[in-house]
């Protein structure tokens, strides 16, 4: 099991750059952001740009892989995106994972003032915008042309450290997005069934029906495994409120077949309110028992 960990970009860097740092330190596998322009009850108050931020991370570790939780073609689009991908994964010297979401409703999918989309249009923007990053990342002079995007001898050079590219990890909830990740990315990143939960076991007998419906979609492809990735703070309780609110979250995402699962860092109050005291204690007693060191990729396009 292999465990990652969220930052918000809310804070200045001052008080951001310490966290990254000890996420390293702790020895969690991989640190993820918001890839968002604002988000949720937090539009109110200070954000910060994913890309940036994860620049100046790659800048103050060297082990720890780095990711957005997840990008989305919200407000994107692959050309300028692809470009962004290839100079993070430069600074990040081959560290840099590529998490992609179909994006919702809310702040980001109004603010550009662009008509909103039903969930299937989404999904279909979202394949297009996936399928063009793909191309955009492996070929240089890359041709494209779709209902939503088009490129034309978009060039790539000198390309990811990684190769053929960065890895993706496909969000994915409904039947549609999750086939998709099943056939393109190299991971699935879940948080659970779409809709409202109310209780802790509902929201984990929802995780186990999409574990089993990608498990069928999966074989369905007759590709090996992949990357699995869990967001347990999806969930109705925060995992790091306590040392065995934890334990119990990374066992029972163990048990359904995810090979990762991400935390978010405790804020001092909603979302994800916590004590870091918590995470101290975590790191330091549960991480080393638990981990696996292998990177969050596979190896089926080489």
């Amino acid at each position: 099991m292999r465990v990652g960990i969220v930052i918000l970009p809310e804070d200045r860097w001052w008080a951001a750059e310490p966290k990254w740092r000890v996420a390293e330190e702790y020895g969690f596998d991989h640190a993820w952001t918001y890839d968002h322009l604002g988000w949720r009850s937090l539009v109110d108050g200070p954000w910060f740009s994913a890309g940036p931020t994860l620049a100046a991370a790659a800048m103050v570790t060297s082990t720890i892989r780095l990711g957005t939780f997840v990008a989305s073609p919200n407000f994107r689009h692959p050309v300028p995106f692809a470009r962004e991908v290839i100079t993070l994964d430069d600074l990040a010297d081959g560290r840099l994972v590529l998490g992609v979401g179909a994006g919702g409703q809310g702040y980001d999918a109004e603010v550009l003032g662009t008509p909103e989309l039903s969930p299937g249009r989404r999904v279909d923007r979202f394949v297009e915008f996936v399928d063009a990053l793909d191309g955009l990342l492996r070929t240089d002079g890359f041709d494209y042309s779709g209902e939503y995007y088009s490129a034309k001898g978009a060039r790539n050079l000198p390309g990811c450290v990684q190769r053929p590219r960065s890895p993706l990890l496909i969000a994915a909830n409904g039947p549609r997005a999750m086939a998709y990740a099943a056939r393109q990315g190299e991971g699935w990143i879940t948080t659970g069934q779409p809709g409202a939960v109310s209780t802790q076991e509902q929201w984990w007998q929802g995780v186990a029906t999409l574990s089993a419906r990608f498990d069928e979609t999966l074989a369905e492809t007759g590709r090996g495994e992949v990357v699995r990735c869990l967001s347990l703070d999806a969930a109705p309780v925060f995992s790091l409120s306590s040392r065995e609110a934890f334990v119990d979250a990374v066992g029972r995402a163990q048990e359904l077949g995810f090979t990762d699962v991400v935390v978010h860092w405790p804020r001092s109050g909603e979302p994800y309110q916590g004590q870091e005291s918590v995470l101290e204690e975590v790191a330091a007693d549960v991480l080393p028992g638990i981990q696996g060191r292998e990177p969050v990729s596979d190896d089926s396009d080489e």
